[in-house]
């Protein structure tokens, strides 16, 4: 008799089950999306040549860490996918092309000692880009900005002050250096309560002794950096200056010109400490006198509502300066409109003036040069919400130094990539635009699916850089040539 034996029907299923397993891709908690969009800042690193520097700061510390490779990640991750400081680590950090191979703590240690060292940083990437992409400060373009915090106490370096946002919390200011191209070339950090008018003296003196501006510079700043102190440390430092001045603190005699229909010239000195001779540049804005007129109706209306209504002097805040209160026998006060201040604001509305030393300079060219003041207050404002500056969660010192100078640097580098690399062809919106949405999703070790959506700037860049960035498929080899180059 032939005996067959039958093979375990139960065992066989279980080892079916297991290969299964293995060849089956279960949910994971690492997302297998991967931000590639930061090569092109990470080529200009490269091309910064900076990382030696960072060793050279680091090497009379003990860290068993590399303080360059965090600051970078910080960098380009502020770019892609600006949060904390602890998202960034657990969500944006991992799904970055660059190995991460440190822990929290030890990223928390780096950007606090960044932060100690941030002066001499902001120097050294100064300095790496005039030597690698140049630099012109024959103009060169300041203003400060401020960051409030919602702490309960300020401390020494949160201080309470003035808020651009009309907050009353603690704030951070900042002062902010770019060169004729719109490239940063200086950041001051100062406690919230300190006047701006000293930042833009000390910044400039403090670049002029490290030898990273030569020659003249003509600087331009907004009205509230307009001070006799700024006007003649200028001067003495065979500098220049465009600054604005504001219309309604004019003498009767300049606002009497302001309104003239002619080309009458006042090219008179000003005395404080020393005579100077200043061009002066008076510009009409037909939007802003719009802007100005609503403002001031509106003023207008609030205080005849509140005449009516025999409201008190501390009622009418800033509308208060159209109305004049006079006594009727020390009883009742009578409240009335000052139609002469209305009319002068009314008259002014629309009008600037521009303050400067460069008296051979066209008119147009002044107007120019001034105006180009909008790429600073750009550059504030995709601080302030692009990269979503405001480290909320951050308290010592030194951190917050850190935190901006990682903001800072993110900032540097876009603008070469805007001006230098891509010839201000592309807006900033659309470059940080393209941080966020280009993205890959791993396929295997050697291949990667392209999932941003088409456009036409992705196909203009990606024939600039000449990069496949409109190519489905990406094989590992691509990737790595593109932050080599």
């Amino acid at each position: 008799m032939e005996i067959i034996v039958l093979d375990n029907p139960n065992a066989e299923k279980k080892m079916e089950k297991e290969v299964q397993k293995k060849t089956e891709k279960l949910i994971s908690d690492i997302s297998p999306e991967k931000y590639l969009v930061y090569f092109p800042l990470a080529n200009i690193l490269n091309n910064l040549d900076v990382e030696q520097h960072f060793g050279f700061l680091q090497s009379n510390r003990n860290f068993q860490f590399n303080v360059f490779d965090i600051f970078s990640s910080l960098v380009f991750a502020r770019a892609v996918a600006p949060c904390s400081k602890y998202k960034t680590f657990h969500d944006v950090l991992p799904s970055l092309f660059k190995e991460m191979n440190y822990s929290y703590d030890q990223l928390l240690d780096a950007v606090e000692f960044v932060g100690s060292e941030y002066e001499k940083l902001v120097e050294i990437f100064t300095v790496a880009t005039k030597e690698n992409y140049g630099t012109d400060t024959s103009h060169s373009f300041f203003d400060c900005t401020n960051f409030f915090f919602e702490i309960d106490k300020e401390n020494d370096f949160q201080r309470r002050g003035p808020s651009k946002e009309n907050k009353n919390d603690s704030i951070v200011g900042m002062g902010l250096l770019l060169d004729a191209n719109m490239i940063p070339i200086g950041k001051k950090m100062y406690p919230g309560n300190e006047s701006e008018k000293p930042i833009l003296r000390n910044i400039i003196q403090d670049m002029k002794n490290q030898n990273n501006i030569s020659g003249r510079t003509i600087q331009i700043a907004d009205k509230g950096l307009n001070c006799a102190r700024n006007i003649i440390q200028a001067v003495n430092n065979s500098d220049g200056y465009i600054f604005s001045k504001s219309v309604k603190q004019l003498s009767e005699k300049e606002k009497v010109w302001v309104l003239l229909n002619n080309d009458y010239k006042d090219d008179d000195g000003k005395i404080v400490k020393k005579t100077i001779r200043e061009k002066r540049v008076c510009t009409y804005n037909p939007k802003l006198a719009r802007k100005k007129l609503m403002e001031i109706d509106k003023m207008v209306e609030k205080a005849r509502n509140l005449k009516t209504y025999s409201a008190k002097k501390s009622e009418y805040g800033e509308s208060g300066k159209y109305i004049t209160i006079t006594s009727n026998d020390g009883d009742h006060p009578i409240v009335t409109l000052n139609e002469v201040a209305i009319k002068k604001d009314r008259d002014l509305a629309g009008y600037n003036m521009l303050v400067t030393s460069e008296i051979k300079m066209k008119d147009v060219e002044i107007y120019d040069a001034y105006h180009n003041l909008w790429r600073i207050e750009e550059s504030f404002r995709v601080m302030k919400s692009e990269l979503d500056a405001r480290p909320v969660y951050l308290q010592k010192e030194n951190s917050i130094k850190g935190h901006f100078l990682i903001c800072y640097v993110t900032i540097l580098l876009t603008r070469i990539l805007q001006f230098k690399v891509l010839d201000n062809k592309y807006s900033t919106s659309k470059i940080c635009e393209f941080y966020r949405n280009f993205r890959l999703v791993k396929v295997n070790d050697k291949k990667y699916i392209n999932i941003t959506r088409a456009s036409e700037f992705i196909t203009e860049l990606g024939k600039k850089l000449n990069q496949p960035l409109t190519n489905y498929y990406l094989a590992d080899r691509q990737i790595k040539m593109m932050h080599t180059r």
